[in-house]
């Protein structure tokens, strides 16, 4: 298996209907043309491929000078464990690595802290930051 990256904001709705249906993640593909839409208007978009099939992706948004916000990052779960998150994350951070803010969300699990923490994050209930959050 060869994967390859493409820093393309244009994806295939049916393509993205896959992954994040495949992730769970349902309420984004509730309206694609809406998830589309969000890829294009993002700072930047990273997917990895398996031949023609969408395997992986992450996404940043905000102004890219001062901070980045790692919005999505997702690998289709066949494909997970294989260090595809691992370099779809340190693309992004190698490319932003002046950007002094790297933030992101996401759920509290042993293996996504284990996951972030490897790369280089650190959870906001350890040191002197915090996080706060409103979600609909």
């Amino acid at each position: 298996m060869t994967i390859t990256f493409k820093n393309c904001k244009t994806i295939d709705k049916k393509q993205l209907e896959n992954l994040y249906n495949d992730v769970q993640w349902a309420a984004y593909t509730k309206d694609l043309e809406h998830l589309q839409k969000a890829l294009i208007h993002s700072l930047e978009v990273i997917s990895a491929w398996d031949g023609e099939r969408l395997v992986g992706l992450i996404r940043v948004i905000d102004d890219g000078l001062t901070i980045i916000y790692i919005q999505d990052i997702l690998v289709l779960n066949l494909y997970q464990n294989q260090g595809i998150a691992t370099q779809l994350i340190q693309q992004i951070l190698e490319k932003h690595r002046n950007v002094r803010q790297k933030v992101l969300l996401t759920e509290e699990a042993p293996d996504v802290r284990y996951f972030y923490e490897k790369n280089g994050f650190q959870s906001c209930d350890k040191g002197s930051t915090v996080a706060f959050a409103k979600l609909n």
